[in-house]
Order: structure tokens, then C-alpha cells, then sequence
């Protein structure tokens, strides 16, 4: 069984493939947000390294999130159109999940931390057991300071990890027992939603492409801003509501 993994969840694109003999190829590309231009690119170049037909494909896995809405959104869509193309099941996995997997190894707490603009980090917290990593509680959005505050509290070696822990390092590191990942844990990897991704596909646990749906966490500004434009407010006295629009607030 092949299976096609596809990353686009931070600035980085991550494309892979393997089976149960392990990844084949997997390339990464970091070009800001043209995650539409470079995905296609990279799925043709992994096939090509790998000397994998996209024909052979038996499985599509994509990380669902928390990151990037941009990015998901074009990771997620391309995913679903090649498995339903293709005729073949599909795997979702967290980005949250990808960055404990990738430091699996560590006997401390893990820390994934994902920037998630606008002052905020998407982040869980996760336990070395065989095989992986546990996710100990649900995935969360927050302050890093909130975060920081949380990590001195519970007096315990943790280590940090993700583009939203090198970004708010010096918050996270002001407590002794936080060690920081380097850049090479930076991003998820989509060799390891491949090699996470194998073990659910031998116990045929697949999701349809339609049943897919991206973990946001939070709403999307497009959404927000198109409330605030078309905002109800009490209308003249008898004269029921008034929509108020971006233009027209004060």
C-alpha cells in the first residue's frame, strides 16, 4: 500500500510517500503562502523520486490542522480532489500531532506550539509512550504568556516545539525547565503524517473525502469581518433593525 501524504498547515508545503517498507521520498518548500503554486509541483517531484505512479496510490493522509487557513483550505481541497480522483480512502491527521511525533523520543512533556497570528499559538501537550506520542488533553488556542504561565506551573521539564516556540522564545525560555526545539522541528513533516498515517491505513481506519474537516480553532477572518459589515443593530424607535456596514460604522 502507498500512501501520499500532504502538508501545507504552516508557511512550509510537505509532500510524501511510503508504505510499509517506510517514506520513499518526501520534499518540503517554504515560498511564504503560495502553498496553491508550489503543492502540484511537489507532489509530481516526490512521485518522480520515489518512482511512484499517482495511480498507485491507496491512500490520500492530510494534515487537517490548527495553522494556516490559507494553507490548509489548498492542502485539504487538493488532498480530498486527488483521493476522490484516484477512488481511494483517506487519513486526517493534526499538525499538533505531527510535531510531538517528530520528538517522540524525549522522555519530557512535548510541547507543539503553532504560530497562530494575531498574538496567539495553537498548541497541546503530549507524553512519550511506545510507539509515538499521547496527546494528554484537547488541542488549544491561547496566549503565549497564558501558555509560558501554564509550562512554570506545572514544574516539569517540558520540551517546546514549532514555528510559534522559536517565535516567542524568550517568553518561553524565561522558565529553566522549557528547552526550545531547533529549526529542524520547526514545521510538521510530512514524513511523518506518512509514517503516522501507515498503521491506521493496515487497520483501515479511513474517512471518506467528504466526511474531512479542518481543525480551525478559531473562525476565520473573512468570517468575522463579514459580521462586523452586516451587523444588526436596534433601528429607530418602531422602526425595527438596521444592517450596519463596514462603511457606515464610526
Amino acid at each position: 500500500m502507498i500512501i501520499l501524504g500532504i502538508e501545507t498547515a504552516t508557511q512550509q508545503v510537505g509532500v510524501a510517500l511510503g508504505g510499509q517498507e517506510g517514506v520513499l521520498a518526501s520534499v518540503h518548500v517554504a515560498r511564504g503562502r503560495r502553498h496553491a503554486e508550489v503543492l502540484t509541483p511537489a507532489i509530481d517531484f516526490a512521485c518522480r523520486q520515489a518512482r511512484v505512479e499517482l495511480a498507485e496510490v491507496s491512500a490520500v493522509a492530510v494534515d487537517v490542522g490548527p495553522g494556516l487557513f490559507t494553507g490548509l483550505r489548498v492542502g485539504v481541497a487538493a488532498a480530498k480532489a486527488t483521493a476522490q480522483a484516484l477512488r481511494v480512502p483517506m487519513i486526517a491527521l493534526s499538525s499538533l500531532d505531527l510535531l510531538a511525533f517528530r520528538v517522540r523520543y524525549t522522555d519530557r512533556l512535548i510541547v507543539p506550539i503553532i504560530d497562530a497570528r494575531k498574538g496567539e499559538v495553537y498548541s497541546a501537550f503530549y507524553r512519550q509512550v511506545p510507539g509515538g506520542a499521547q496527546r494528554l488533553g484537547p488541542y488549544r488556542l491561547g496566549g503565549p504568556a497564558e501558555l509560558a504561565a501554564e509550562l512554570a506551573a506545572r514544574s516539569e521539564w517540558c520540551l517546546a516545539v514549532g514555528d510559534g516556540a522559536l517565535r516567542y522564545a524568550d517568553l518561553l525560555s524565561s522558565e529553566r525547565r522549557v528547552t526550545l526545539g531547533t529549526a529542524g522541528t520547526a514545521y510538521p513533516s510530512a514524513a511523518s503524517l506518512v509514517e503516522l498515517a501507515q498503521p491506521r491505513a493496515l487497520r483501515e481506519e479511513f474517512v471518506q473525502p467528504s466526511e474531512i474537516e479542518v481543525l480551525y480553532l478559531r473562525r476565520a477572518d473573512a468570517e468575522i469581518n463579514w459580521e462586523r459589515r452586516h451587523q444588526v443593530v436596534p433601528g429607530p424607535a418602531g422602526g425595527g433593525e438596521v444592517g450596519v456596514s463596514g462603511s457606515d460604522r464610526r
